[in-house]
């Protein structure tokens, strides 16, 4: 996995660019950020977390946390989009001032989710767990506007 580059060099290089604030658009990713994280609540209730269903829980929360940066980028008129799009997604998680493990840690979870997605990686339930703990810790910070 290369090195995650600071949000700014996204910009210089056309990966993120300046628009006017996106308020509705927002808005629309915190709600179904918002719908997501009940869902997968609810399912960790009835069902729980084993190695089965590791996998839908680490993407769902990928997703979760990802609609909410993209979001905050909207809120303050970023749009990315194509190669990098998600790197410099994370990457903004810096401007928002989480400190690099919390980064670091998103950013392993954007590479293991596009492992999933792309490539059958499996995951266990303990990582799962982290996964699901490390949501309940930014999710707080990402969900305010």
């Amino acid at each position: 996995m290369r090195p995650l580059k600071k949000f700014e060099e996204y910009l210089d290089i056309g990966v993120v660019d300046k628009r006017s604030p996106d308020k509705n658009r927002a808005k629309s990713l915190i709600n179904e950020a918002g719908n997501r994280k009940s869902f997968i609540e609810q399912v960790i209730k009835k069902i729980g977390i084993n190695d089965d269903n590791a996998n839908y829980f680490i993407e769902n929360v990928y997703d979760i946390l990802i609609e909410l940066i993209r979001a905050k980028l909207l809120l303050t008129g970023y749009h990315s989009s194509g190669m990098g799009a998600h790197e410099a997604e994370v990457a903004y998680m810096r401007n928002l001032g989480f400190d690099e493990k919390d980064v670091r840690f998103m950013n392993d979870l954007r590479y293991f989710r596009n492992g999933i997605s792309y490539y059958g990686k499996r995951f266990n339930s303990e990582y799962a767990q982290k996964v699901i703990s490390f949501l309940g810790k930014v999710y707080p910070r990402l969900n305010k506007t």
